[in-house]
C-alpha cells in the first residue's frame, strides 16, 4: 500500500461521517492554508492552548503563528518552552495538558472511523484522551487506510522509518526514535463534555 496516496473526495466524505457516532466532528478543508484559517476561527480568543511536536501543524503555518505572537491565545507551549530551568519546563510542560485546546495530528485514520497514533514520549496522548477540554487534530488525507491493520501497517512501516531519519538529522545522528505506546481512539464519551476536531485536509499535510 502507498502511505503517501491521499484518499480521494468520496472516501474523506464516508469518514467524516463515519466519525459523527464515534464523538469526533470532523471537517474536511482543501489545502493547509484553509486548514490554518480555520484554526484562527475555531479557536476562540483568550483561550490557553498548546500543541504537540507536529510535522502537520507546522506544514500549515501553525507554529510560525505561534511564535510569531501575532494571535489572540495564551501559548502554553510557548511559556515552557521559554523556562531555562528543565525541572520546572518539565512541570510547566505537564501542566499545559489541562489547556483550553490541545492542537496536533494523528498517524491514521480508518474509513469506518478509528483514529490512530503513536508516540515515544507519550506525552501528547493524556490530552488526546482525557486531559484538554477541547482536541484538534490536522490530518493529511494521505493518512486515511481501510482498517485497523493498516492504520498500525502505516506506523511500522511508513511512520516510523520517516521518524527515525528526522531525528537524525536534528540530532547529528545522535538519536533516532522509538515506538512508545500506540493509542487506537475508538469513540469519546459524552459524559466527559469535551469537544474532539479532526480536519482533514485534502493536500497531504504530515508524514
Amino acid at each position: 500500500m502507498d502511505f503517501s496516496q491521499p484518499a480521494g473526495d468520496a472516501i474523506l466524505e464516508a469518514v467524516k461521517t463515519a466519525l459523527a457516532p464515534r464523538g469526533v466532528t470532523a471537517e474536511i478543508v482543501a489545502t493547509r492554508a484553509e486548514a490554518l484559517s480555520r484554526l484562527k476561527t475555531l479557536i476562540p480568543a483568550g483561550s490557553s492552548l498548546s500543541a504537540g511536536a507536529s510535522v502537520s501543524l507546522k506544514e500549515i503555518g501553525f507554529e510560525d503563528l505561534l511564535k510569531s505572537g501575532h494571535h489572540a491565545w495564551r501559548n502554553l507551549k510557548g511559556e515552557y518552552m521559554a523556562e531555562p530551568d528543565m525541572a520546572k519546563q518539565t512541570q510547566l510542560r505537564r501542566e499545559s495538558v489541562l489547556a483550553d485546546y490541545f492542537l496536533g495530528s494523528v498517524h491514521a485514520v480508518t474509513h469506518t472511523g478509528q483514529v490512530v497514533t503513536a508516540s515515544a514520549t507519550v506525552s501528547q496522548l493524556a490530552p488526546y484522551v482525557y486531559a484538554a477540554r477541547n482536541v484538534v487534530w490536522i490530518v493529511g488525507a494521505q493518512k486515511v487506510v481501510p482498517t485497523l491493520e493498516d492504520a498500525l501497517k502505516r506506523i511500522h512501516e511508513h511512520i516510523i522509518p520517516h521518524e527515525e531519519v528526522r531525528m537524525r538529522d536534528m540530532t547529528g545522528g545522535k538519536m533516532g526514535t522509538s515506538l512508545g505506546k500506540v493509542l487506537i481512539f475508538e469513540k469519546e464519551a459524552v459524559f466527559l463534555g469535551r469537544t474532539v476536531t479532526l480536519i482533514l485536509v485534502k493536500e497531504p499535510t504530515g508524514d
